[in-house]
This record gives structure tokens, C-alpha cells and sequence, in this order.
């Protein structure tokens, strides 16, 4: 009896020795595979063990963008063939490349802390007789070394003011009731040709950066997700949320890589860690483009009538063929004929009410770009702003009527701001879809690091041998 009893723990000892030694075997293995990925950079070979079947990281994103009549495919094939080509002519031309804006700082939330005044010494104005005899001419007139230390020592914070006033025709002068900005009051209005300030890296980043974007969406923006919200008030956050993805594609794409050489560049880890790693920042991106493209088409017999004219004849008639291309073209006509339905919203005995109450949030978002303690970021701020406002002004501010050109009333700085928002908006988009791939095979390769590697590797050695 004894020896039967000793024989089997004999042999459940020889078995747990040998599941062990399987054990080692199959972590030497894993080492060894991982040993190999890590070295050939293979990316296909995830810490895991499992295969990823795709590095493209667009396709995350299928069906329908989300409250939108559109599917991430269609929406990216037409940005990329279709709106981007146009859109990157349209922005050039005498009309669309000068924006009006105040620049200075007036910041009605925090006026106490010094902040906003530290952070613009404004750039001096040019005297008329300055001003370049045509605006083809492109004379930059010099910062001083005192303006640069205005703008915290970083010259790509500051704003080049070089343009022809004679550029600008009078348009209608009336508010947007969406915006805080009292855009009639031409006396206090900078003008800036947007050509000679691309939206990029500026060097604003910190405590006074995330002050803004804390406000925005602690204060004006509901609690997101929730199941609370309605319809209209989760719009407004998506909205927002997706600009805030744009300029930080913006800032990821152009991005001070070194001061002391001047090299400007890509940053994708940036881009990865600001945008790609979070599903939903990308997904309301989609649904900005969607919005603000609903609005644009939505416009179009109004845009088309538009008065475009700078005093430049053979520019001014390309500007109007280039805004029927866009507004009019057939596949987009096919394909995407409703990006958003703008019907479906305000409905019901809370739909007035609701509509001001947004309108409200989004008035205090637009007046917050006053304490934006960059100049450059102001300016980008203010035009992305005022497009999105001018987007909701189309599409919510009709009152129900039928035709739009004879309800509507835009300023010339509205369209301008509008179709540079949507712009921006389709960089962001192309640079998101064709820089996909890379970022998340960049990433996969620092998840599958040595580091990472030994600590998954002394994880299952320690649960094979602990006591």
C-alpha cells in the first residue's frame, strides 16, 4: 500500500517537473519570436503572441460617421480626391487668404492674473503709406527684439501683418449671434493675411494652454458621455471636440522639431498621443468635417451669388469658378449628398430653449479665445471659431425659411472663416488617414520594445516558479 502511495507521488512529481520544463521551453520560445520581431521590426508580431491583421489604423473607423448621413470611407475618398485639392486653391486666392481680427487681449473671464497682458505685447501696426501697392507684393515687415520677447522669445508665436487693404470690398455688416466678437466694429479689427501664418506648432503649451481647453469643456460643454444628453447637446461637444483634434493634427504636422536649427517637421508621437490613441477624438473629427461641409453645401446658391471681387479681375473670376467647382461637383453631389441632417434637431416644446442655451455655451466658448495667450493661436482660434459659428448660424439661424439666399446674411470675414475651417479641417483629415499606418506601426514597435519584452517575460517566468 505504502509503495503504491510513494509511486504516485513519484510520478505527480515527475509530472510537475515536466510542466515546468515545458513551461521554460515555451517561454525560451516566446523570447526567441519576440527576440526576432523586436529585431527585424516586424509589425505584424504584437507582445502578445497574436497577429495583427492590419496596421491601418482607419480601420477603426467604418460604417457611418456617427449623427452624420456619411461612411468614414466615402468621406475619406472624397476628402482626398475631391475637397482637399479644391479647397488647397481656394484658400489662396486674393479673397479667401485675408481675414479681419482682433488680436489683442481682453479676456472678460480672468482679467486679474496678468496673464493674457504679459502674453500680448501686440506686433505694431504698419502705417497705410507702408502698405505694398499691390497685394501680390509680399514685404514682411520686421519684428523688433522686444516683440519677440512679447511673444515668450518664439518668433513662430508672432503674426505677420503684411497685406493690401485695397484687397477688401464692403460686405454686409452684421453680427453673428453665434459669436461673441463684435465683428461690425472695423476700428478695432487687425487684418492678416492668413498665407503668411500657417496654423502650426507656436510654442504655446503649459498650465495657460490647458486653462482654455479646461474651460471649454468644463464650463460650456455638458458632461460627456452621458446618457442624459440629448441629441443637440452632445453636437455641441463632438464639435468642439473635433476642432480641438484638428489643431493639434495642425501642430503635430508642423512641429518645431529643433529651435536652435530651425527644423521644422512631423511629430506623429505627438499626434498619436494628443489624437490617434483616443477612438472618439478621431470619430468627432469626421463629424466637424461632415458639419461644416453640411453647411457649406447647404449655402450653396448663396455662396455662388457671393460678391468675390478685390479688385483683381482675372483672380476674382478664378475664385468664383473655384467656389462652383467645390460647391457643385457631381460626385460629391452622388456620393455624399447630405452630410448632416440639420432637420432632425430642436424639435419638440424644448427645441427653442435648447437652441439658446447652446447658443449660449457657444458664445462663452468664442469670447474665451480672448484669453488665448498666444497671438498666432488667437488668430486660428478666432477664424475656426467664427467658421464653426457661421456653420451653425446656416444651419440653425433660417427660422424656417424655405429660401435660404433670401434669409441669409453672411459678412465677408463669416465666408472667409468658414471655408478656412473646412480647410483646415480637410488637412487634418488627409493627414490622419495617410498618416494612419505609420503611427500605429510606429507604435506597435515601442509596445514591442526589449524593455517591454523582458518585464512580460520575467512576469510568466515568475508565475511558472513561484512557490
Amino acid at each position: 500500500m505504502l509503495n503504491s502511495e510513494s509511486k504516485k507521488k513519484e510520478e505527480k512529481e515527475g509530472k510537475s517537473e515536466r510542466s515546468k520544463w515545458v513551461g521554460i521551453g515555451a517561454v525560451l520560445a516566446l523570447i526567441i519570436a519576440l527576440a526576432v520581431a523586436v529585431s527585424t521590426g516586424n509589425p505584424k508580431v504584437s507582445l502578445f503572441g497574436s497577429l495583427n491583421r492590419s496596421c491601418n489604423c482607419t480601420q477603426k473607423y467604418i460604417g457611418t460617421v456617427e449623427d452624420c448621413c456619411c461612411d468614414y470611407e466615402t468621406v475619406d475618398r472624397l476628402n482626398g480626391q475631391v475637397l482637399y485639392p479644391s479647397l488647397q486653391q481656394l484658400v489662396k486666392t486674393p479673397f479667401f487668404r485675408y481675414f479681419k481680427v482682433k488680436l489683442w487681449c481682453d479676456c472678460p473671464f480672468w482679467p486679474d492674473d496678468g496673464m493674457c497682458r504679459l502674453r500680448d505685447c501686440s506686433v505694431c501696426e504698419c502705417p497705410e503709406s507702408e502698405f505694398p501697392a499691390s497685394f501680390k507684393k509680399a514685404i514682411y515687415h520686421g519684428l523688433s527684439s522686444e516683440d519677440l520677447v512679447c511673444q515668450e522669445g518664439k518668433p513662430q508665436a508672432a503674426v505677420d501683418r503684411t497685406l493690401d487693404r485695397k484687397a477688401f470690398r464692403e460686405w454686409t455688416e452684421i453680427d453673428n449671434p453665434w459669436t461673441h466678437d463684435d465683428e461690425t466694429d472695423n476700428a478695432e479689427l487687425t487684418y492678416v493675411n492668413l498665407q503668411l501664418n500657417p496654423e502650426r506648432y507656436t510654442g504655446y503649451t503649459g498650465s495657460s494652454a490647458r486653462r482654455i481647453w479646461d474651460a471649454v469643456y468644463s464650463e460650456n460643454c455638458p458632461k460627456y458621455p452621458s446618457e442624459e444628453l440629448c441629441q443637440e447637446e452632445r453636437i455641441l461637444y463632438k464639435l468642439i471636440s473635433g476642432l480641438h483634434s484638428s489643431i493639434s493634427i495642425h501642430i503635430a504636422a508642423e512641429y518645431l522639431l529643433d529651435e536652435a536649427k530651425n527644423m521644422w517637421g512631423q511629430n506623429l508621437t505627438l499626434l498619436y498621443d494628443r489624437v490617434m490613441r483616443y477612438p472618439d477624438r478621431v470619430r468627432n473629427l469626421y463629424f466637424t468635417y461632415l458639419f461644416v461641409l453640411r453647411a457649406v453645401t447647404k449655402a450653396a446658391e448663396y455662396l455662388e451669388q457671393a460678391d468675390y471681387d478685390t479688385g483683381n479681375p482675372t483672380e476674382d473670376l478664378r475664385t468664383v469658378s473655384l467656389v462652383r467647382q467645390l460647391l457643385y461637383n457631381e460626385d460629391l453631389q452622388t456620393a455624399c449628398p447630405l452630410p448632416f441632417d440639420e432637420a432632425k434637431l430642436w424639435k419638440g416644446q424644448r427645441g427653442p430653449e435648447l437652441k439658446q442655451k447652446i447658443q449660449g455655451q457657444f458664445l462663452n466658448i468664442s469670447a474665451l479665445m480672448d484669453c488665448v495667450g498666444c497671438e498666432k493661436c488667437r488668430l486660428w482660434g478666432k477664424l475656426q471659431i467664427l467658421g464653426l459659428g457661421t456653420a451653425l448660424k446656416i444651419l440653425f439661424s433660417d427660422n424656417g425659411h424655405q429660401d435660404l439666399v433670401q434669409s441669409l446674411q453672411l459678412q465677408r470675414n463669416e465666408v472667409i472663416a468658414l471655408v478656412n475651417l473646412l480647410n483646415r479641417l480637410s488637412e487634418s483629415l488627409k493627414f490622419v488617414h495617410e498618416k494612419g499606418p505609420t503611427v500605429e506601426m510606429m507604435m506597435g514597435k515601442q509596445n514591442a520594445s526589449p524593455g517591454a519584452l523582458v518585464n512580460l517575460c520575467q512576469r510568466v517566468w515568475t508565475s511558472l516558479f513561484k512557490s
